[in-house]
């Protein structure tokens, strides 16, 4: 390649790391100081986007057009910081002490909200923005067109740290933030209103997403789903960087901007893979980030509750359920029969979470790999090799478990947020691997053609299987809880000094039991691949994960067999919503963050205080 190529390609890498930088150091700050995981944040990108779009029609038209342009683009940063508070304020401010799951499920349910808001008022359809004015023509650079107005996105990145750096080093308020990201509770001790800086900070943050989407218009499409990819770009730049550092931001985003630019010719097949292998790797070998404090202890990861096994009563319970799960094919019709086949499923996929989470302490982001690996280990099984679909459901575990084994030796040795930011690494690697390996893997096409065996085609015969494997998966979970090994866990849970000092090994259990929940995951999936007769890699993406985390709170973490709950009534009541409306999303999005504010408890949580209050 030509010398002047390469440098042509690395001006583009830094025009994309400019426009990272700014889309992620809103992320980091919002992050340093209120410790909220703020999945939101490319909501407020795309926010950015549109308004912008729309402004600048608007005055473009009306005054002069670069001054229109510019004015558009300031006004919608302000706009979105302005959104921004007010989510602060009305939702994300009675949420600070949760468990970090808690945050992120809150800040996914204003995902879908904000997506279905886009689409109902600018439409599904993708928009094109107009071209800066002024700057909509080229420069000639050793013989390469260079668009003029990625040179100004380039200078743009710099200016921003510098101004953001006079902000943290030359102001009171960039004192109290620094102050609060290195310790909250002594600011707080000191007499600073807490409330008001973390809503100044993540107005602050949010004007920058909205800046970021805003400057986009002229270079790429509008459409409601490219939230989602900015914000896993933004996610890895804040925890490359580390997380709070606005430096550490910079330098990340110019290293991922960077490697996507050179990665495309090196390395094309698996360049989406790239970025999160770095993420990966930075969390494994320092995992506070380039320029990241390591995490404080005495976090708020989950919630340390005193799991109990059921009484007479409880049992009664569970046995009437299995009897009427095995009379349902007498009285259900074809189509009931699926969604109950998806609802075992799901209970089993979300048990295997719930498992990790409440027995275990350990938060997951990126569950979904686990899911997605049983899935393709069938799925591949059977499209390649032919194999019968018996033993392709005996190596979905498998392929999940060694997966699991694999992901948790390095993640148990983590803590906090940055364990459950590298389970989300991790799940991206496995979701990237199968969108790009097309070959094996089909890729965004998926595979088809998965039936069950002749024996299990008919409906009934194949619900009667899944019962079978989903019922034996959520028994191993749920005697593993009430096993010297789940008292075991439970103990490095609350304390991994005293576990460590009574003999038990505390990075041993967490492995061992984030192994089998993958293998238990991996069931599931292997399950839902026959049932469904086909896979894709939407099986291993962020939403899926997000839909177990969902599962479980709204079943309840407290309890063993919450997200068994859970997982069923979100699979009906999914299937009753969804028909009813084109912006279910935003449906599904008000319920999480009604769950989220309201119901913490869950399902069997709130009927089991209620038990004993009647019994009080």
């Amino acid at each position: 390649m030509e010398p002047s190529f390469l440098v042509i390609q690395a001006l583009n890498g830094l025009t994309s790391a400019s426009v990272l930088f700014l889309a992620s150091v809103g992320l980091t700050i919002i992050f340093g100081v209120t410790r909220i995981v703020n999945f939101a944040h490319g909501s407020l990108h795309m926010l950015g986007a549109y308004v912008g779009f729309t402004l600048a029609e608007a005055l473009m038209a009306t005054f002069w057009a670069p001054l229109g342009f510019w004015a558009a683009v300031a006004l919608a940063a302000v706009a979105v910081g302005a959104v921004g508070g007010l989510i602060e304020f009305l939702l994300l401010r009675r949420i600070y002490k949760a468990p970090e799951l808690f945050q992120l499920l809150l800040t996914f349910g204003l995902v879908l909200v904000f997506q279905d808001g886009v689409r109902l008022i600018w439409g599904p359809e993708d928009i094109l923005g107009p071209r800066a004015p002024g700057l909509s023509s080229f420069v000639e650079i050793l013989g390469y067109r260079f668009p003029q107005y990625d040179l100004v996105l380039i200078a743009l990145g710099p200016v921003t740290l510098v101004l953001l750096w006079l902000l943290f080093r030359r102001t009171r308020f960039g004192v109290l933030v620094r102050a609060a990201t290195e310790d909250r509770e002594m600011v707080a001790a000191l007499g600073v209103d807490q409330k008001r800086l973390f809503t100044t900070v993540f107005v602050l943050g949010a004007a920058l997403a909205g800046l970021s989407g805003a400057l986009q218009v002229p270079r790429a499409a509008l459409n409601p789903q490219m939230d989602l990819d900015v914000v896993v770009q933004a996610f890895v730049v804040t925890v490359v960087g580390g997380l709070g550092s606005v430096t550490g931001a910079f330098l990340a985003a110019i290293l991922i901007g960077l490697l996507n630019a050179f990665g495309i010719l090196v390395f094309p097949k698996i360049t989406l893979v790239l970025v999160f292998l770095v993420m990966a790797v930075v969390l494994v070998l320092r995992p506070q980030g380039l320029l990241g404090r390591p995490e404080a202890a005495g976090g708020h990861g989950v919630a340390v509750v005193a799991l109990m096994p059921g009484g007479r009563r409880v049992r009664w319970g569970y046995a009437a359920l299995v009897a009427v799960l095995l009379a349902l094919p007498l009285v259900a019709d074809a189509y009931f029969l699926k969604l109950a086949i998806d609802a075992l499923v799901f209970a089993l996929f979300a048990m295997s979470l719930g498992f990790i989470m409440g027995t275990g302490g350990i938060i997951s982001f990126g569950h979904a790999a686990y899911f997605g690996l049983g899935c393709y280990g069938a799925g591949l099984l059977v499209h390649h090799l032919e194999l019968r679909m018996e033993l392709a459901l005996v190596a979905a575990p498998i392929a999940a478990a060694l997966g699991a084994a694999l992901f948790g030796a390095l993640c148990v040795r983590l803590s906090g947020v940055y364990r459950a930011m590298l389970t989300l690494a991790f799940a991206q690697i496995v979701y990237a691997g199968a969108f790009q390996w097309v070959a094996l893997t089909g890729g965004d096409n998926g595979l088809v053609g998965l039936w069950p065996a002749a024996w299990a085609s008919e409906r009934t015969a194949y619900y009667y299987l899944a019962l079978a494997l989903c019922l034996a998966g959520i028994a191993l979970l749920h005697r593993a809880s009430f096993a010297p090994f789940g008292y075991a866990l439970r103990a490095v849970r609350d304390s991994v000094p005293r576990a460590a000092a009574i003999g038990i090994d505390p990075w041993r259990h967490p492995w061992a039991a984030f192994t089998l929940a993958g293998a238990c995951a991996g069931l599931a999936g292997g399950v839902y691949t026959f049932s469904l007769g086909s896979i894709d890699p939407g099986v291993l993406a962020i939403p899926t994960s997000v839909d177990a985390l969902a599962m479980t709170l709204l079943g309840g973490i407290q309890t063993v067999l919450g997200p068994v709950a859970g997982a069923a009534t979100l699979t009906f009541v999914q299937d009753q919503v969804m028909p009813l409306t084109d912006y279910w999303k935003l449906v599904k999005g008000l319920i999480i963050v009604g769950l989220v504010l309201v119901f913490r408890e869950g399902l069997v949580g709130f009927a089991r205080d209620r038990m004993e209050a009647r019994e009080t």
